[in-house]
């Protein structure tokens, strides 16, 4: 009985070790996708910067969610977009940090989008605030559709950071 039970404890730890030792590892980014998606992301964002409000908004499913951690959850897609020309429209200027840009699949389903970006003051051009966000895609075929944001960890710019930003916005002009 003491073998049995010693046998069953060191299984567990295996299998405990291995499937630890699985999820810490996250998938590696699958190329066509990571381009589809992150073409998405371009076509997304410049509408939101240029306040392309029904270009922007096509690209949301009519129930969708977002989550940001100081404004609050919305479920529509209409409050997106006039969340958006309220907070946003004329005032802050979205840019990705592209080395954060990571794309999951999802299967049977669509893909995760992760990454962090800044935001740029539009009245001063200074890149003075960051977050991290999650967006889940739906594939409908040919086309893609946002499901669920997740906007969190806003935070100031480091120094250094808001130095890089600003040289880096302003050769983007």
């Amino acid at each position: 009985m003491k073998t049995s039970a010693k046998k069953l404890t060191l299984t567990a730890i295996f299998l405990s070790a291995l499937l630890n030792s699985a999820h810490a590892q996250p998938a590696p980014d699958d190329a066509a996708l990571t381009e589809v998606i992150a073409g998405l992301d371009t076509k997304v964002f410049d509408a939101y910067n240029e306040c392309s409000l029904e270009v922007f908004g096509s690209y949301f499913v009519r129930d969708v969610e977002f989550y940001h951690d100081q404004g609050g959850a919305t479920f529509d897609r209409e409050t997106v977009i006039a969340n958006t020309k309220k907070y946003i429209c004329g005032k802050v200027r979205r840019k990705l940090i592209p080395s954060s840009l990571h794309i999951y699949p999802i299967k049977d389903f669509g893909a995760i989008e992760e990454g962090e970006h800044q935001f740029c003051d539009i009245a001063t051009g200074k890149c003075e605030g960051a977050a991290k966000f999650l967006i889940i895609w739906k594939s409908l075929g040919k086309t893609w559709q946002i499901t669920r944001v997740m906007s969190f960890g806003h935070r100031t710019l480091t120094p250094a950071e808001q130095h890089d930003a600003n040289v880096s916005l302003n050769s983007y002009r």
